[in-house]
Parts: C-alpha cells; structure tokens; sequence
C-alpha cells in the first residue's frame, strides 16, 4: 500500500466498522461461480473484516496485509479457520505466484493503492476467467443525522474530500483493458451499534485523520460524539450502503494488454 496510508495507530478501532452487507458479499461471490475450496487472496486485509466473509464461505484465503498492527489483530479473528494464510505484502506487488487465485478482492482498501498498478497485479495472480471485487461501506449522507456530521466536519476541515473510495470505480477498471464483465452491487442497510463502538469507528476513520491532523481530529471526534449523545440512548443506528465492482479477467491479458497496463508492468 502507499507510503501515506499508515494505519498502525487505527487498527485497534478498525473491527468495530460497520461489517459488509452480506447479501452483496453473498452475490458477488455466487456470480463469480466459486465453491468451497476456491482460493481467494484479499488484498489490505486489515483486521479481517472482509476476510471472514471469504473464509465462512469455505475458500482458501491468502490475506495480504503489509502493516503490523493490523495483522496482529486479523490474525487472532481468523485463527479458527484452517485454510487461511497471512503475508506482509503490498498490493501492487504481492509477490504470489501467477494464475493461482480464483478471486481476488479489495475491502476498503482498492482506495489507497496505485489502482493501475493494483489491477495488474490482479490480472496477473488470478486465473484465467478469474474475478477481482473491490468493496466500501458508504454512510447515507443525506440522513439528517450523518448530514449534520458530515456539516460538523467541514467546519473544522472545509476542504475535506472522500476521494477516489466515493468515486465510481467502472472507469478505472475498464480503462485497465484487463478486465471484462464489469457490474456494479449495491445494497442499504441499517447498522445498529453502541455509540461508544461507533465513536471506535470514527477514530479508525484514515481519509479523515490524514486531512484533519490529529489535534483537529480529536476536536472532531468530540462534536461527532455529541451530537450521537444528543440522539438519546446509548445506540445509534446510522444508514449505509455496501456497493462493490466486481469484473472477470479479460481473455486478453496476455496478448495485447492496454498502453496503462503496459507501463504499469514495466514500473
């Protein structure tokens, strides 16, 4: 992952995140046509959130994940399952044998790579006819209570941007030329949790702790803790949606990949 993205002080708070929406994981992986027994490799596996959704499903999972912190609290979660296996890798080079995987998958994390560089390095470690899903959780914005979070925020960082995790990804896949079959899930849902784990949440939160500084962010995080306490109740219930990419691995990976693509392999 890139050098700027440096999770370590987050990992601790990052299992209490929302988890996927299942029926998105579920319909990702029934149209991708794996079985018990594929072999998967989640890329930024993080903590393992989107890990065990691969595992309970009875795939042979590589989890790739480059920092420390993250992996020493993924590993205990995945412990239990036998066909698991995690590696100190990047992304955009993971250092795994070509051809072996049957999906490969992004959770919250296709954002802070090299996307080009990333999906060549997918291309090359699936098999033929082999998926890639990448997979955020976007909170509803246009709920009265996430707007007037989303109004808290930038009044302390008024220049601050998503990024590329709200963008639609079609583009960048397609423009790969590496990939084909590219459809777009969405699914809403409501998350129900303890104001105290969802306050855990935030402070896993990089895109805003990268733009706020940490004096800033804890301001922040104060004014988004009051205005979950002035809901009333010790639980909130915060509106989001699941939406993953999914798409095959072209026919033409290895005859006549894009000019991006052809560069990229060169780096």
């Amino acid at each position: 992952m890139m050098d700027t993205w440096d999770y370590t002080a987050l990992a601790a708070s990052y299992s209490k995140r929302a988890p996927y929406s299942k029926p998105v994981i579920d319909e990702f992986l029934r149209n991708s046509g794996v079985t018990s027994g594929a072999k998967a490799c989640d890329i930024g596996a993080g903590t393992g959130n989107l890990t065990l959704f691969l595992l309970k499903w009875g795939l042979r999972v590589v989890a790739v994940e480059p920092n420390p912190a993250m992996r020493a609290i993924g590993m205990p979660r995945t412990k239990s399952f036998p066909d698991i296996h995690w590696i100190n890798a990047r992304g955009e080079a993971t250092g795994l044998p070509a051809s072996e995987f049957d999906v490969v998958t992004f959770g919250s994390s296709f954002n802070v790579l090299d996307r080009n560089r990333a999906l060549v390095e997918t291309a090359r470690i699936l098999k033929p006819k082999g998926w890639f899903a990448c997979v955020w959780n976007y909170r509803n914005l246009d709920d009265p209570l996430q707007r007037r979070i989303e109004e808290g925020i930038h009044g302390f960082v008024s220049s601050y941007d998503y990024g590329v995790r709200r963008e639609d990804q079609t583009e960048v896949i397609q423009a790969s030329g590496l990939f084909d079959r590219i459809v777009r899930i969405d699914r809403g849902f409501k998350h129900r949790t303890k104001v105290s784990d969802c306050m855990d949440a935030w402070r896993s939160h990089a895109t805003l702790a990268r733009q706020a500084g940490p004096k800033t962010l804890g301001r922040i995080l104060e004014k988004i803790e009051c205005l979950l306490m002035e809901q009333g109740g010790r639980d909130v219930e915060v509106p989001y949606t699941t939406s993953l990419w999914m798409a095959q691995k072209s026919d033409a990976w290895n005859e006549s990949p894009s000019p991006a693509a052809q560069r990229n392999r060169s780096e």
